[in-house]
């Protein structure tokens, strides 16, 4: 098969890029346009592969795409999305230029061109936020909070109407907090792993007690592979790992296993439109797919710390 991956060279599509030349001979086209949170040193380990091809091109220039999806394309994996709250309350139109504008082309591009599947890869801010202690399931209403979550709800009801319209062969999935190697350092995680590192103070939004199922990246791509490979077309699927910590259990965490001070946590005053908890019900996934989470977050947050303290050039060139 020959799967064209946009996005490739962030922070989940680098990781997805890996696991697929790791498992499987398919031929990999990557495109990505390169912003802040692009990074091809992500891939520099199989740039070298036979199998893998990397082009740079925004996914909103329809006619650079054109040409790659003329090659044949059987699969198209959306990761090309702005995807940070607060870039997003500064500048909402990127946002939607880049994560709805954008997404329309590449559907667009599927159709035209008869694509096998077109899977999006959403994010779980799309459903608001929890106050109770229900989880989200895939039919639970879209409610969201910020320009982030709208831009990715918007594309969501996008790709669904291509499904509905045009019979264009669709899954959408949308995954709880990420964390793992290759995330770019504004989110949680890296960010407060480098600020501890650099004994620099870390600002955590309100009292800290906003709450996020988190998983670790690897188990994410495992969840997609089994979705484009095997999901019943047309469905969204959910995935989360059951793992609700508050932002401050996060922030304690990280500095525990830096060893370093909770004197270091500077509370600083919340972000517009804060959610307070999101949380997945993953059944679905589990059920039609025998989709599990590999392993646990008390190691997974370690292997994570151990990357960013083992790979200090990779994050000093972009911060």
């Amino acid at each position: 098969m020959k799967i064209l991956i946009a996005g490739g060279a962030g922070f989940i599509g680098s990781n997805f890029i890996h696991y697929q030349l790791k498992h499987y001979a398919d031929q990999i086209i990557n495109i990505d346009k390169l912003t802040y949170a692009g990074n091809l040193e992500n891939l520099k380990d199989v740039s070298h592969k036979s199998n893998y091809q990397f082009y740079k091109i925004d996914i909103c220039n329809k006619n650079a795409i054109r040409k790659i999806m003329d090659s044949k394309i059987d699969l198209v994996v959306n990761f090309a999305a702005e995807s940070h709250v607060d870039r997003s309350i500064a500048d909402p139109a990127v946002f939607i230029q880049n994560n709805v504008l954008g997404t329309q082309n590449l559907l667009d591009l599927a159709l035209e061109f008869e694509v096998k599947k077109f899977i999006q890869i959403s994010t779980d801010e799309v459903y608001g936020s929890l106050k109770s202690q229900n989880k989200f399931t895939e039919l639970s209403p879209l409610n969201p909070s910020n320009p982030y979550a709208a831009s990715k709800a918007a594309a969501d009801l996008l790709v669904k109407s291509y499904f509905k319209t045009y019979k264009l062969p669709i899954n959408i999935t949308r995954c709880s907090n990420n964390f793992g190697p290759y995330q770019y350092p504004e989110k949680l995680i890296p960010l407060f792993i480098i600020k501890a590192l650099k004994k620099e103070q870390l600002p955590l939004y309100g009292d800290g007690t906003n709450i996020r199922d988190w998983i670790f990246v690897r188990d994410h791509c495992r969840a997609i592979d089994l979705v484009m490979r095997k999901g019943k077309t047309g469905e969204i699927y959910n995935i989360g790992a059951n793992n609700e910590k508050s932002n401050l259990e996060i922030t304690k965490k990280i500095l525990s296993l830096l060893s370093k001070s909770e004197n270091l946590i500077k509370y600083v005053k919340d972000r517009q439109g804060h959610d307070y908890r999101y949380a997945i019900d993953s059944t679905k996934i589990k059920k039609e797919l025998d989709w599990q989470v590999n392993s646990s977050f008390e190691k997974d947050i370690i292997k994570t710390v151990n990357w960013y303290l083992e790979n200090k050039k990779w994050w000093q060139k972009i911060i």
